[in-house]
């Protein structure tokens, strides 16, 4: 019998799929290919989209060979202005507004290499888009089309007489024609929508495809509000016997957050160091260690309280013991379906440095919650505005920062920072410290503390900022509501729009990690 015939040799694999960063180089590659005069985008772009929403980007890939892409976003389309421009409606490229609970996905960029054109690649690609809208339930696809054949016809017509032209089939846009043949319909059409376009001598066309599987959902169409309710403990530090002396304080605090239906309780920075004033250890740096072992009681604890109270934790910070004998800060999100999130303290101070030898993290975290995206900066890390805007540009609507200063100035130095964080990238933080002493424990003698919520400085939120704050240096807890919905809106049409506004033509922060 003769060998059976080996097909697999002829065989080319072409995927739609979900972009990556290793993507990012023949991407760019790719556009300048295909937009030769036009802006094409930055690395800065691309990183990104693929950071806000990866689940709308995609790329055709042909035996391992990336030859297309496409970029989207999702939006509230009523909230743009009939004539916007391709820049108002992606944030200069950045999406930085990307909407999760939006009606519509609006796409930004399809492009094919020319090598490869006549493949139905871009089919493909509008097609992967229609999947993303039936999978998150979307109402329909808004483009805003180039017309780029326009600019051979500009003295004989107008845009609209062009357009009209296009969709009896009288011309041919390679564009407007085959966003017609993949069941689009015209809404309007958009002058300097792409400022640089000269082939389409600025126009765009306004493109709908609506999904006939879209199910409304009565709470988004009513929906005016996203309260997230927070409780701030301002925890006294004073000498205790055991483990479970402290344990049952934690319980008392969140027992009380939770009556109050809170959504979060925060504790302070390394409030855990209450445990060494009955350790025995005089010197600062062994009674870390010693410390350090109590770690899985405390990662225990806070676990359980979490479930049983039906609360998000973030247990202040305490001090961990990882490889080569390290020593890092790390404060946990307990969340109250049983997972566990970590964020390392990234800046050490001095003190820090010097007592205890506390070494430093380097990632920034963003953290999925019930309540959204939310991100934690440890005590120092809220005073450098670079991980405040990376952790914003990763979608955290709110920051918590547990505190721990021994006297006004430090504690000034965060509160105010704080506050700059909230106004600068339009979100929520949270500031949560210790006070009183524990006078027989080297390096942790005196505490300073003013707890507090705070607001951008806006007219829908809270008067000067502040949405709630504490007595200072009395143990008590802060509750506070905060709404995302009036984040979100502020965002998009606030008084100043410090996001939005930003010049990435000027300045940017690159974040090494990613």
């Amino acid at each position: 019998m003769s060998e059976e015939f080996n097909s697999s040799q002829f065989e080319k694999k072409m995927i739609i799929r979900q972009t990556s960063f290793s993507d990012i180089a023949p991407i760019l590659e790719i556009q300048r290919l295909c937009f030769p005069g036009m802006d094409p985008w930055e690395v800065a772009h691309l990183r990104s989209h693929l950071t806000i929403f990866p689940e709308g980007q995609l790329v055709a890939e042909l035996d391992g060979k990336v030859i297309g892409s496409c970029s989207s976003l999702v939006i509230n389309f009523d909230e743009y202005d009939d004539r916007h421009s391709w820049s108002d409606v992606t944030d200069s490229g950045y999406i930085t507004n990307h909407n999760p609970d939006g009606y519509n996905l609006y796409g930004i960029e399809v492009m094919v290499h020319p090598d490869y054109r006549r493949m139905k690649v871009g089919q493909r690609l509008y097609e992967g888009r229609k999947d993303i809208a039936r999978q998150f339930n979307l109402k329909s696809i808004i483009i805003g089309g180039r017309i780029p054949n326009y600019h051979k016809h500009t003295e004989e017509m107008s845009p609209r007489e062009y357009v009209t032209a296009v969709s009896r089939h009288k011309i041919y846009d390679p564009v407007l024609t085959f966003q017609l043949m993949n069941g689009f319909t015209l809404m309007r059409i958009n002058p300097n929508y792409l400022p640089d376009d000269m082939a389409s001598a600025k126009y765009a066309t306004l493109m709908e495809w609506n999904n006939v599987d879209y199910i409304p959902l009565s709470k988004r169409h009513f929906k005016t509000s996203y309260p997230v309710r927070i409780c701030a403990v301002q925890y006294m530090m004073r000498k205790i016997n055991s483990f479970e002396e402290f344990a049952h304080q934690c319980e008392y605090f969140v027992d009380v957050a939770s009556d109050a239906q809170s959504d979060f309780v925060v504790f302070p920075e390394i409030f855990t160091t209450q445990l060494m004033s009955f350790l025995d250890e005089r010197s600062p740096s062994q009674a870390v260690r010693k410390l350090t072992e109590y770690t899985p009681q405390y990662m225990e604890l806070f676990a359980d309280l979490a479930v049983r109270y039906n609360i998000n934790i973030i247990a202040g910070s305490h001090f961990v013991e990882e490889e080569n004998e390290e020593i890092y800060n790390i404060a946990y999100l307990f969340h109250r379906d049983g997972a566990i999130d970590k964020q390392y303290k990234i800046h050490i101070t001095p003190n820090e440095r010097k007592w205890w030898g506390i070494s430093a993290g380097d990632t920034v975290q963003v953290f999925d919650t019930d309540c959204g995206k939310i991100a934690i900066q440890i005590c120092y890390d809220i005073e450098f505005p670079e991980l405040a805007r990376i952790a914003t540009d990763m979608g955290a609507n709110i920051i918590f920062s547990p505190f721990c200063t021994e006297d006004r100035q430090g504690y000034l130095r965060v509160r105010y920072c704080a506050q700059a964080r909230a106004i600068e990238n339009q979100i929520y933080t949270v500031i949560s410290g210790t006070v009183g002493n524990l006078p027989q424990t080297e390096n942790m003698d005196i505490q300073y503390a003013q707890s507090a919520i705070f607001a951008p400085s806006d007219f829908e939120f809270a008067r000067d900022g502040i949405v709630g704050e504490t007595e200072p240096n009395v143990e008590m807890v802060l509750i506070g509501d905060v709404d995302l919905e009036i984040l979100r809106r502020q965002r998009q049409d606030g008084t100043v729009k410090h996001l939005k506004d930003r010049r990435h033509d000027v300045y940017s922060i690159e974040y090494k990690k990613e």
